[in-house]
């Protein structure tokens, strides 16, 4: 355990943004698989919102950059093609 009154404030911290990430995260992702669940016109009207969720995750440091335009990227392709069956 820390024993200096700002290590001890920054573990504080820690442990408030660890929270903080994990919640963005897990709303992230349960948002994800609603996305893939929908249907056609549902996912359509959803894509832009979970796309900025993605983004903000990126943009806060929770997951990679690379990752957040792979996970956006293959959320289109998959809504592309079910629209254009």
């Amino acid at each position: 355990m820390a024993n200096h009154k700002a290590t001890k404030k920054d573990a504080r911290q820690a442990a408030k943004r660890r929270e903080r990430n994990r919640y963005y995260g897990k709303t992230t992702r349960n948002a994800i698989r609603d996305l893939r669940a929908a249907n056609n016109t549902e996912a359509s009207e959803k894509l832009s919102s979970v796309e900025s969720m993605i983004d903000k995750l990126a943009k806060r440091g929770v997951i990679h950059r690379n990752k957040a335009a792979n996970l956006k990227s293959k959320l289109a392709k998959k809504l592309n093609a079910a629209t254009a069956k």
